[in-house]
């Protein structure tokens, strides 16, 4: 039976054309992902691990540029299933998960949304406000 060892060294022996397409690998993962319960942590190694030989037979580099590939289609194709975080991790979606803003610090959107929660409305009504006063 080949394994993941096999289909390196048949790499690095020259038969590069070993593999499947990325779209084939893509569309595998992106089946796995949506079949997978809800609550399931470490979803690359879980999705990567049921990919079976498909995964044996990709490198690693493929892999990694397919799964970048197949978690932002999933996220767009199933919101109320998948959320990307600001750094482009694929989480579960659940209220507890909050996206931070790319712009603003870490310490500060902590700030905004402490102050919005106590003020009972969203960050960007704060925002607004501050600038209000600001001006």
């Amino acid at each position: 039976m080949f394994d993941r060892k096999t289909y390196s060294q048949m790499r690095r022996a020259g038969f590069g054309g070993v593999g499947i397409s990325k779209e084939k690998l893509k569309q595998a993962m992106v089946e796995i992902l949506l079949q997978l319960p809800k609550g399931t942590s470490n979803l690359k190694e879980t999705v990567v691990y049921n990919l079976g030989q498909y995964g044996q037979m990709a490198s690693v580099r493929e892999l990694n540029d397919v799964w970048s590939q197949a978690k932002k289609k999933v996220a767009k194709s199933n919101p109320e299933k998948f959320v990307l975080d600001g750094r482009n991790a694929l989480h579960w979606y659940d209220d507890s998960i909050k996206i931070p803003d790319k712009k603003i610090s870490p310490a500060n959107f902590k700030k905004l949304n402490e102050l919005a929660d106590s003020d009972g409305c969203s960050v960007n009504a704060i925002v607004s406000k501050l600038i209000k006063s600001y001006k």
